[in-house]
């Protein structure tokens, strides 16, 4: 509970002239902008610093430095090539989404009118100072904390702060006690106090600004971010180990090589080459780079679905999210009211309520048209409420070209809204002057009251208010009356008088037409999103500040499965941390919940191991959006604070979108899990042709030549071709995965090691046939290298698909599968039989005899590739 603020001493005299701009200027000197507590943007070479300190990065620079000590100046530039290739995708990425993150801010920029020295002034939010005047009207957002000193009618949108869609109304505060006066927390009606970040929907009035930047109630909740920190994602840290482990077992192989064949030989220089050599074969410099594209090019892939990756990483975090928490408001829903149901009234027959869908074309019934016509005359003619605009949308729908609206009648009165009646009427009258109409809207009790009814006509309508309550409705009563010769008034008025009205409501009689349901309308593809959600095995947990009714309705519309009875926002708060873990496994809708406890929920989510994914768009929600491993924010009517919270934004706002981030992070993994695995495999059969011909004292075959023309397949086949796969067919209709599987599994390792033994097997059985045969070392090595470079494509071509045999690969809509296959195969062919490049290559001439035996070995690692594939989808 945040402590209440007392109203800060020595402001200036409350006479309407507001602060004198020399006062105005000094204030805002000494203390500062009127800012939230959020990140800056980064310039360009804190990016770039941030980019070089990645310990990926520092590897491939360390690795490249090491082949230039050694004297392998091409390998060293390659990896130097590597380096600045990547990094120029990680600035051009991450600059990107900071400037599209700054054109964002603008959207949730206000402007403040106030008044000093006794002259209203536009200005922007940022300059307004404590103790200025704010001129409030509808429409505004209000720039900073302030205590309501006048206002007429006013009501303010607080979703932002408290989740609570509905429009809060605003009482002026009593001048002789404003200095004693304390701040309360956002919420609740008849408050004389608006806050930053809020929306004047309804009125106008004036307001003494109390607190700007972070001393306001968003700045406040922004404060509890300083205490959150990012963590690394798991991805990121089983590269570190497993990159680690792999140049440990490289660095002790090559000295053991060097040592064995010293001491065997006597030769140590040559050992120093074998050690040289076999270190090029099994350093693990692809394994950085290969993780680095994957993400980068995957937040390039999901910036085309309208999803901004604020960081490179959560792309393929959020593929593995087991729980998504979301925010009703604004988030599966579009946080506009809708009118739902229609109830017109009639004493001599049973009535019946009428229900408008969403999206409905049908025709209103004539006995609704009277209802509608009152519910718009009872609102303003250009309304900014969201109800009031609902009603207006409806008529405009509906009513167009009736005698049911009345665009040229005129507003003779308006009676507003009092803590002593919920009901608020506007006087009409005629265009010709005729006739003249009150129509009358507010709380049902209260518009009952004004219709005088009897008891059981309370019951009645009692009864039917429950009902339509229990849809999570928000209900009003409309009621009409008429002004006529002669006049209809309550006690009878002496004369008609329409420049001196009856003061009260209560003096019209008026009669009573029925009511009015509005729903908050949820997202026309939030239903569908979380149905695939569901399929997709993710959790879905609803997060508002909404009441139980409410949340249930919008649960029950989207499809969200109730697992528990709802837990409310006081249950949570007399729970430990221990209780609320073991109750979470069994609930997920959390009604009435405030930032703190939304962080709680997140954390104790987090502890029973799950990846939670967050979204919303509210300052409210900005705590728990950068605790959850993946925090998901609103990009068009998000807060700054939320968007920069999160590791994704959602530019579009649709809640959809969310599926597509979460389906291409999983394809995003499916294809990095698959690219490490063809390294690994890939790599054993070079390893052992580089380090079996050393033990046994057998020619070499491979060559430093050898490994460089290798890796003009292996990186391109990894960074290019495997990240470019499409997603699987049921890549939506698995389980994710578990947060604690490692991206090197035993099942994956192991298919990595029998691919690649496979490999190995086939090449060394041709290289020792070969040599048995005498063909001799040059034939020896263009054979066994030739069947390599075969098994390396058709190995390729089955890491393409977990499920699709290798042939089917090929009608894949994948142009880079076609140019890495096919430029293998040219460049091959360059090499066997241009005599220049033969020689350096130190090969001989390939009969059409030795392709045969070639082509037959890459059959065999094709068709043992296919056996192991059927093999693993039978295991568990």
């Amino acid at each position: 509970m945040v402590s209440p603020v007392k109203l800060n001493a020595g402001l200036p005299e409350r006479d309407g002239n507001g602060l004198p701009s020399a006062t105005a200027i000094a204030r805002l000197e000494q203390e500062g902008y009127n800012e939230l507590p959020s990140a800056r943007s980064r310039s360009l070479l804190a990016i770039a610093w941030g980019t070089v300190q990645d310990p990926i990065f520092l590897l491939l620079v360390g690795g490249g430095v090491i082949y230039w000590i050694l004297g392998d100046l091409q390998e060293a530039l390659i990896l130097v090539g590597f380096v600045v290739f990547i990094m120029g995708i990680g600035l051009y990425q991450e600059g990107k989404t900071e400037h599209a993150l700054e054109a964002l801010r603008d959207l949730s920029s206000p402007r403040a009118l106030v008044i000093r020295d006794g002259q209203r002034n536009r200005i922007a939010g940022r300059e307004v100072v404590r103790g200025d005047l704010l001129v409030l009207a509808e429409g505004d957002r209000v720039s900073a904390d302030a205590i309501v000193l006048s206002c007429t009618n006013l009501s303010t949108d607080e979703s932002l702060l408290t989740g609570e869609s509905l429009p809060v109304r605003k009482a002026a505060a009593v001048v002789s006690a404003v200095d004693s006066l304390e701040m309360v927390r956002p919420g609740g009606d008849a408050l004389p106090f608006v806050y930053a970040g809020t929306l004047v929907v309804q009125g106008e009035g004036t307001a003494q600004v109390q607190a700007t930047g972070a001393h306001t109630e968003m700045g406040k909740i922004g404060h509890a971010l300083q205490d959150v920190k990012p963590e690394p994602t798991a991805l990121q840290q089983e590269m570190t180990r497993l990159v680690s482990r792999l140049f440990g077992i490289a660095l002790a192989l090559c000295v053991a090589i060097v040592v064995i064949y010293g001491l065997t030989t006597g030769d140590w220089l040559k050992g120093i080459l074998a050690g040289i050599t076999l270190a090029m074969a099994i350093l693990p410099n692809e394994f950085p780079v290969v993780v680095t594209i994957f993400l980068a090019l995957g937040a390039w892939r999901i910036s085309q679905k309208q999803v901004l990756a604020r960081r490179a990483s959560a792309v393929e975090t959020v593929g593995s999210a087991t729980v998504l928490c979301v925010d009703k408001t604004g988030t599966l829903t579009l946080n506009q009211m809708a009118v739902q149901q229609l109830f017109p009234y009639s004493s001599s027959e049973s009535s019946h309520s009428y229900n408008l869908g969403l999206h409905s074309q049908e025709p209103l019934p004539e006995g609704v048209h009277e209802l509608v016509e009152f519910c718009i005359l009872a609102s303003q003619r250009d309304p900014f409420d969201p109800m009031e605009k609902a009603f207006k949308q409806l008529g405009d729908s509906y009513l167009a070209h009736t005698e049911h609206l009345h665009s040229d009648w005129k507003l003779l009165r308006e009676y507003p809204l009092s803590p002593h009646l919920l009901a608020m009427s506007h006087v009409w009258q005629s265009a010709n002057g005729k006739q003249s109409e009150i129509a009358a809207k507010g709380a049902p009790e209260a518009i009952a009251d004004l219709c005088h009814f009897t008891p059981q006509q309370q019951k009645t309508l009692v009864a039917q208010v429950k009902g339509m309550a229990a849809q999570g409705l928000r209900v009003l009563g409309v009621a009409k009356a008429s002004l006529g010769a002669p006049p209809q008034f309550l006690p009878p008025h002496p004369s008609l008088n329409l420049n001196h009205l009856p003061d009260e409501q209560h003096d019209f009689a008026f009669q009573f037409l029925g009511l009015v349901g509005l729903s908050d309308p949820v997202r026309p593809n939030a239903a569908a999103a979380i149905q695939e959600c569901h399929t997709a095995g993710i959790r879905v947990v609803m997060i508002t500040g909404d009441y139980p009714e409410t949340a249930q309705t919008i649960a029950r519309q989207v499809g969200l499965l109730q697992m528990g009875a709802i837990l409310t926002g006081a249950e949570l708060d007399r729970m430990s941390d221990t209780e609320l873990q073991q109750r979470i496994q069994s609930t997920n809708i959390f009604a009435r919940a405030v930032p703190e406890q939304k962080l709680r929920i997140v954390n104790a989510l987090k502890a029973k191991g799950e990846v939670v994914a967050m979204t919303g768009d509210g300052v409210n929600d900005a705590p728990a959006l950068k605790a959850a491993q993946i925090g998901i924010a609103m990009g068009q009517h998000g807060t700054d604070v939320a968007r920069e919270s999160a590791a994704l934004v959602l530019l579009d706002d649709d809640f959809s979108s969310i599926v597509q981030a979460v389906k291409l992070g999983r394809r995003i993994f499916d294809n990095l899990r698959r690219a490490m695995a063809y390294l690994i495999a890939i790599h054993l059969p070079i390893a052992g042709m580089s380090l079996i011909p050393v033990l046994f004292k057998l020619p070499l075959v491979l060559l430093p030549v050898h490994i460089a023309f290798l890796h003009l397949i292996i990186d391109p086949a990894c960074s290019v071709v495997l990240e470019a796969e499409p997603a699987e067919a049921t890549v939506m209709k698995r389980p994710p995965r578990n947060p604690k599987e490692p991206l090197f599994g035993r099942k994956t390792l192991g298919l990595a090691l029998l691919q690649g033994s496979g490999i190995l097997a086939v090449v060394l059985v041709i290289f020792i046939v070969a040599l048995y045969r005498g063909q001799g070392e040059l034939d020896a090595r263009t054979l066994t290298f030739t069947t390599l470079i075969l098994a390396n494509l058709g190995l390729i071509l089955s890491e393409g698909s977990s499920s699709r045999l290798s042939f089917k690969i090929l009608k894949s809509p994948n142009p880079a599968l076609w140019w890495v296959i096919g430029g293998g195969l040219f460049f091959l062919a360059i090499v066997l039989y241009v005599p220049f490049l033969r020689h350096l290559f130190s090969f001989s001439f390939l009969h059409p005899i030795d392709v045969a035996i070639c082509l037959f070995g890459g059959a065999i690692s094709l068709l043992w590739f296919e056996i192991l594939k059927q093999a693993m989808k039978t295991m568990p």
